[in-house]
């Protein structure tokens, strides 16, 4: 029987596992790290957000819109859920239309895989680095301390660069990068941002529901809504990782604390006292103190800083913060199954690719998306 090697045991790597066993194929999985699905146990913050049920292409920056939309539609969130409940447990949207476990434990759809995994009887290798990977007649051989395997087909899954406390440092690109392909610059998304110290001195620990603006050339090119939570040097929260995708360096941040209230209401309410007092019941008690002291008093100033709080961009906290990796292999590198234009029987998912979606649960859409393309080029390709 043929055998298929993926490398990588996160989300994408268990999930074309699964389907590729399904098939009735010989699967071996490397995994670098001591257990699977590490990453994937933290989704949501914890809770398991595997998708949305608003997928589109236009939630994604990738090198090839064409190309993803192509996939998303043959894959969307309907057949993930069908998937996951397939395996069973239940998988219900929220009112922003994030699919969750009901158990909102996102540990639990890890071990959802791993048991299926156990059932298929999938061969799992982990604290197995795979060093090095060369072609020899049309299948290829991977290399690494203690072993070396001959595979038909290797499935590239090994992540990108973010959440390096997960194992994924970005070092596992040069396995690609030995049959020619390129790799786009790595830049950590999903991540919070810094702001001038200055700017948010004073604030850190303050969590707000806000409206999250983000200003380019005094235009507005995105807009959120949700938690920021204010840190020591900069903003953090579901909206902050939302608007980190399309934030930069330089760019202005305005903070709508109160998105519910108008200002016309608000005025009315600072009228009824002098002082920061009157901001009682209005703004938390930290925030309110602060914003008095920056508007010395005036209450019109008070009233724009709550509506419209500059922060000004210097930069995010870097990878070992982000959620997911900006770049990756291009997807012009690869054909509608996925596999590599550079190597034949070489086949890339999930997070290596040039894709990466926005926060709520698109980045897990795209794992299953690349995941079931694969799985099925494989099964189409690599008959017994």
């Amino acid at each position: 029987m043929k055998k298929i090697a993926i490398i990588g045991g996160g989300a994408a790597g268990m999930i074309c596992a699964v389907q590729l066993a399904s098939y009735g194929k010989n699967v071996v999985v490397f995994e670098r790290g001591a257990r699977l699905g590490r990453k994937l146990s933290a989704t949501g913050n914890g809770q398991g957000n595997v998708t949305n049920l608003n997928v589109d292409a236009a939630r994604y920056f990738t090198d090839d819109r064409e190309k993803l939309s192509r996939l998303l539609s043959r894959y969307g969130a309907e057949s993930f859920i069908r998937f996951l409940e397939g395996m069973g447990g239940i998988f219900l949207p929220d009112a922003r239309g994030r699919v969750y476990p009901a158990s909102r434990q996102a540990s639990a759809v890890t071990d959802l895989l791993r048991r299926e995994l156990v059932r298929l009887g999938v061969e799992v290798r982990c604290d197995a680095h795979v060093t090095k990977m060369s072609a020899q007649g049309s299948g290829l051989i991977l290399f690494g301390e203690g072993f070396q395997m001959h595979a038909d087909a290797v499935v590239f899954a090994a992540g990108g660069k973010a959440a390096e406390n997960f194992g994924t440092d970005g070092s596992a690109f040069a396995l690609a990068e030995a049959f020619g392909h390129t790799v786009t610059q790595l830049k950590p998304a999903l991540v919070p941002l810094r702001c001038r110290q200055e700017e948010v001195r004073g604030l850190k620990g303050i969590r707000v529901d806000a409206i999250l603006r983000v200003m380019r050339e005094k235009k507005e090119i995105y807009q959120s809504r949700g938690d920021v939570l204010f840190t020591d040097n900069g903003v953090s929260g579901d909206a902050v990782f939302r608007a980190s995708s399309y934030a930069q360096e330089g760019d202005l941040l305005l903070v709508d604390f109160l998105p519910d209230v108008s200002d016309g209401r608000l005025e009315r309410s600072l009228s009824s006292s002098d002082g920061e007092d009157s901001l009682l019941c209005v703004v938390n008690n930290g925030l309110g103190r602060m914003l008095w002291k920056r508007a010395h008093g005036e209450k019109n100033k008070v009233v724009t800083l709550i509506k419209s709080f500059p922060l000004t961009v210097t930069g995010t906290l870097g990878f070992g913060r982000a959620q997911v990796t900006r770049g990756g292999i291009p997807l012009k590198e690869t054909d509608g199954r996925l596999m590599s234009t550079k190597r034949s029987g070489l086949y890339f998912a999930g997070e290596a690719l040039n894709v990466d979606g926005e926060c709520g649960g698109y980045n897990l859409q795209w794992a299953f998306t690349s995941a079931s393309c694969v799985a099925e080029g494989i099964y189409g390709t690599h008959a017994e």
